[in-house]
């Protein structure tokens, strides 16, 4: 039998699982992120606890297919991150380093690009070739898959819906810069923001608090029928369902993901997203199927562990 490690380098946990050739989870585990000094012993803790595992488990060196690591950041296809805020780091040959300290093969992906990796393989898309996935969090992160194969390119940055001008007419921020980005409105962060902005001059009657407002009280109040919520979910369904439509036209998908922290939604968001999505989307892409995804925190591990496998 056949090993791989996969890795999932949050800013302050990253996660490790223990993977049979076959994709089966043997173990999984996590460790403390230390960011502190630009981040210099992140790469020597992954690779102390993998190690130790390995002398834990009995598996010897020569029975590792290779490790698998998703990182928060765009990756070059050598495996080089030139910054990662969460992390620290700067510029950073993370595949050679690993590679040294462990001496095994390194394969190096973004962490949202991954996690549509595990998510096509074992999660809301299996079975699919053709894959965007979105994940709705603290921002917006999302993976693009075509035949099987997440889309890199030629900075590492490919599949960063969150910061594809979907205002052009915004004044304030995004936190990359630029204004107007997805991320101001489809995220947990940019539903509140949506919320306070109409909260802010709203008369009727709801049972969201301007004060304290956050993106799982919005969906609440939605399945509770409160107008107000409705038309919030409705607004950031328009933003994220239009960009969608957009890039369906670009990359042909058969299924559309949708994950993260807001996903938890459930199935009554999807519904918010799919009608705008219908109402602008070429013809040739009116029956792309729309899906939670369904692997949580193990998304990234699987996707990394997916990285060395497809190798």
């Amino acid at each position: 039998m056949k090993y791989c490690f996969g890795v999932d380098i949050g800013g302050t946990t990253v996660k490790l699982g223990l993977f049979e050739e076959t994709g089966e989870i043997l173990d999984k585990w996590e460790i403390v992120t230390h960011t502190e000094a630009e981040g210099k012993a992140i790469l020597p803790d992954i690779s102390a606890s993998i190690l130790a595992k390995l002398e834990e488990k009995g598996i010897d060196k020569a029975d590792i297919l290779g490790i698998g690591a998703g990182v928060p950041a765009p990756v070059t296809e050598e495996g080089v991150v030139n910054g990662s805020a969460n992390l620290g780091w700067k510029y950073k040959e993370v595949k050679k380093e690993l590679e040294e300290l462990t001496g095994l093969k390194a394969e190096i992906g973004n962490d949202a690009n991954v996690a549509a990796l595990g998510e096509m393989w074992k999660g809301g898309g299996a079975g699919e070739r053709n894959m965007v996935m979105v994940t709705l969090g603290t921002g917006v992160g999302g993976g693009v898959i075509i035949g099987g194969r997440v889309v890199t390119g030629a900075h590492g940055a490919g599949g960063e819906l969150g910061h594809v001008c979907v205002n052009y007419n915004e004044t304030e921020v995004c936190g990359c810069g630029n204004r107007g980005c997805l991320e101001q409105y489809a995220s947990a962060t940019g539903i509140v923001r949506l919320s306070k902005r109409k909260l802010a001059e709203e008369t009727r009657e709801t049972i969201l608090n301007k004060d304290t407002v956050t993106a799982k009280d919005v969906f609440d109040a939605v399945k509770a029928e409160d107008a107000v919520a409705i038309e919030v979910a409705e607004e950031f369904g328009r933003y994220l369902g239009y960009e969608l439509a957009n890039l369906a036209t670009i990359t042909d998908p058969s299924i559309i993901v949708i994950g993260g922290g807001v996903s938890k939604a459930g199935e009554v968001l999807l519904s918010y997203i799919e009608k705008p999505f219908r109402e602008r989307v070429f013809f040739a892409n009116k029956d792309v199927k729309f899906a939670l995804a369904t692997l949580g925190n193990d998304a990234g591990i699987c996707g990394s562990a997916k990285l060395v496998l497809e190798s």
